[in-house]
């Protein structure tokens, strides 16, 4: 069975702070995609939420037709755990970014599952977010 892995990162100098969003897709482990998005003054995580988004909207070709099983690896505890409905949402504007990601979900007939990584397992996503960063201040 194809399978992708997005891997995602956002992160902000401050919080809130200039921030960025990166995002690695790979299909059968080769990467076959990547966004990096300058996203202005926003908080750590309102910039973790967006990377997600990023990142699903770019593996959106690859998934069209396809029956494909999907892992998203984030280095962010907090937003996986809201994802997989072990946390609540309560932040307005993190509501906000959560709806969104179910929005995008809700069109979708993949399998899709959010998984917590280390900071070190998360690299090449966060490599894409402080090159937003950078390139945004």
């Amino acid at each position: 069975m194809n399978y992708l892995v997005i891997y995602t990162d956002g992160g902000s100098r401050g919080n809130p702070g200039p921030a960025g969003a990166g995002a690695a897709i790979y299909r059968n482990d080769v990467e076959v995609a990547t966004v990096s998005q300058f996203l202005g003054e926003q908080t750590n995580n309102w910039a973790e939420y967006e990377a997600l988004i990023l990142g699903l909207d770019a593996a959106k070709p690859f998934l069209e037709g396809q029956n494909m099983e999907v892992e998203v690896r984030m280095d962010s505890e907090l937003i996986v755990r809201q994802m997989n409905g072990e946390y609540k949402v309560r932040d307005p504007d993190l509501k906000l970014q959560h709806a969104r990601v179910r929005d995008i979900l809700s069109d979708n007939f993949f399998n899709i599952e959010f998984k917590h990584v280390r900071r070190e397992d998360n690299e090449r996503a966060d490599e894409l977010a402080n090159i937003a960063m950078d390139e945004g201040v």
